[in-house]
């Protein structure tokens, strides 16, 4: 298969108005978008899974592609995920491509990958850090982690936009699933102002806690 035919099924698919709209989403103009909606993506990962080492070597010249890249790696070995792991941090350079990663082999090597995780936000970058979090969130929010998730998302650094909202998101789902643990986070006051009130609108938000909640959480607004 070349890379000439890839982009052309991926193009065949294409819509002009959903380019234009999901483009504006990603806020980035340095990002080329063909307008293939995810369900598609996500067809187009399944039918080259087998292709990975081939797809994985094509240029990096669109969201698509990468999106593509991604979705096969999520689903490989954990072994095999590992050998390619940096190359795939690299890749991420939004928030969509970012919180539609989820590789499934972490499910069952949660110890093992937590130190990478950890080398992610100590690194820094807008997107490590976010994916740090975003991990976090899909695969550790149980209560032998919460620890170890909250002094992560601590250390990362929420004067960057997306790192910002991902810490905010994390906080929410902590109040939900574990909410003394989530109140402890707030009552402390142990992330900056606007991440702060940022969780908490989020928490508000959400179906999954009681009225009693949200208006006790309206009042530790900063």
């Amino acid at each position: 298969m070349h890379y000439g035919e890839f982009l052309k099924e991926l193009d065949g698919m294409a819509d002009p108005a959903y380019r234009d709209f999901h483009k504006k989403l990603l806020k980035d103009e340095n990002i080329t978008v063909l307008g293939v909606r995810i369900p598609c993506l996500r067809a187009i990962a399944k039918k080259y899974r087998a292709n990975f080492d081939e797809v994985f070597a094509f240029p990096d010249d669109f969201y698509e592609v990468k999106f593509v890249k991604l979705t096969i790696a999520a689903g490989l070995q954990y072994e095999k995920f590992i050998e390619v792991l940096p190359q795939c941090v690299d890749l991420i350079d939004n928030w969509a491509t970012c919180d539609c990663f989820a590789p499934a082999c972490i499910k069952n090597h949660r110890e093992e990958f937590l130190p990478y995780l950890e080398t992610f936000v100590q690194e820094g970058g807008e997107f490590r850090q976010r994916f740090a979090l975003t991990t976090l969130m899909k695969f550790y929010l149980d209560e032998k982690y919460l620890d170890r998730v909250l002094n992560l998302m601590l250390a990362c650094d929420t004067s960057l936009y997306y790192v910002h909202m991902a810490a905010a998101w994390l906080t929410a789902e902590l109040l939900v699933k574990f909410y003394d643990f989530g109140l402890n986070i707030l009552i402390g006051q142990l992330l900056d102002r606007k991440t702060h009130n940022k969780a908490i609108q989020k928490a508000i938000e959400s179906f999954r806690l009681s009225d009693e909640q949200k208006n006790y959480l309206k009042g530790l607004k900063r």
